[in-house]
């Protein structure tokens, strides 16, 4: 058969068998660990008809290598991440955000930090493709945002080059590197999704990125007022140890159904929510040793006093806020790269900027 490579979109001919072609894709560093789906003519083929660019048009430069992410070899670092050629259009719109400056894909690519980046598909083509946002919307068990988040990694790998222990120098990394990608579920969040809140009418699909750690679990499932979930939320925030409390950054609060329609019952707007959180997600300095202390940033707290209360953010507008998962009282937040990475978004889009509908109207 007919097969493509991941890093240079070269053609070569292989008679091998299906483990054979694994191994080989294996050794010579072209996967991330797992078995891949061969990228033959016709799998790559069938992909691009999801797009209406050319193959050998340039979306994006990735660092560190600074390859050149052509919609070729993101169609072929797709078909290896087991992708329904309908996801491409999710795949383009994200490697696109994440070339955003400021998202800052250089850094997060090659720091020792756990970072990896989060995408949250926002509008109908988020429902249309089925991208999970209920129950274990993080986890297992959904192609869809499985195989959508694999493919970014595999490009960031074959064509940025993040390979671990060379471009990527992440000390301990995280399963969240395998594959982050989550769906909000508008239909349970009681305030505007993520989209409008960004700008753009609820009809617009949008992909948003965020260099983010792996979800940290909050669970209170004795609060029964927003004010008291909202308590445990900030307790569980204001955390030693996160790049948030060292530096600010942007990092994102994911509530569950349950917590949030409590929280909203109880008359909290979202910007309320941002804005209890950035009071009161906070650590003590008085428990931080002095070496740790004179990191802090300068001018943002007086690292010489034991009763200041240091804020994960800068500001309320620096957090994000979604709502995902089913039912259960269960919440969870995600720390970021810290000030040093930008959430980032893009519309998904048509060639000529028209925002795509449906991903079914591309091949029409």
């Amino acid at each position: 058969m007919s097969l493509h490579t991941g890093p240079a979109a070269k053609t070569f001919k292989m008679d091998e068998s299906y483990p054979a072609i694994n191994r080989i894709y294996q050794e010579r560093g072209w996967t991330d660990g797992l078995p891949i789906v061969p990228p033959t003519d016709e799998a790559v083929a069938a992909m691009l008809r999801y797009t209406d660019r050319q193959p050998r048009d340039v979306i994006a430069v990735l660092p560190p290598r600074q390859g050149e992410a052509t919609m070729e070899r993101l169609a072929i670092n797709a078909v290896m991440a087991g992708c329904r050629p309908e996801f491409f259009p999710v795949v383009v719109t994200a490697i696109e955000a994440l070339a955003d400056p400021a998202f800052n894909l250089d850094s997060v690519q090659a720091t020792t930090h756990p970072v990896a980046p989060l995408m949250i598909v926002n509008g109908p083509i988020a429902r249309e493709l089925e991208i999970n946002s209920g129950y274990n919307a993080f986890g297992q068990g959904f192609a869809p945002n499985l195989t959508i988040g694999r493919a970014v990694r595999l490009i960031l790998m074959n064509v940025g080059g993040g390979l671990p222990g060379t471009g990527d120098r992440s000390t301990q990394g995280s399963p969240a590197k395998i594959a982050y990608c989550v769906a909000e579920n508008e239909e349970a969040n009681p305030w505007e999704p993520l989209q409008v809140e960004l700008g753009y009418p609820r009809e617009t699909s949008t992909v948003t990125v965020f260099g983010c750690e792996g979800p940290h679990n909050i669970q209170d499932h004795y609060s029964y007022t927003g004010l008291g979930i909202l308590k445990v939320v900030a307790g569980a925030m204001g955390q030693a140890g996160s790049n948030n409390l060292l530096s600010g950054g942007a990092p994102v609060l994911t509530l569950g159904p349950e917590h949030a329609a409590t929280i909203a019952r109880d008359g909290f707007s979202k910007k309320e929510v941002k804005d209890f959180i950035f009071e009161h997600a906070r650590f003590p300095l008085g428990r931080l040793h002095h070496e740790f202390r004179k990191f802090l940033v300068e001018g943002r707290k007086n690292p010489d006093c034991d009763d200041t209360m240091v804020p994960i953010v800068k500001s309320p507008d620096d957090l994000t806020i979604i709502v995902a998962g089913g039912a259960g009282k269960h919440s969870c937040w995600q720390p970021t790269f810290g000030d040093q990475t930008r959430p980032a978004h893009r519309v998904i889009r048509r060639r000529d900027d028209t925002p795509l509908r449906r991903v079914a109207d591309i091949t029409g």
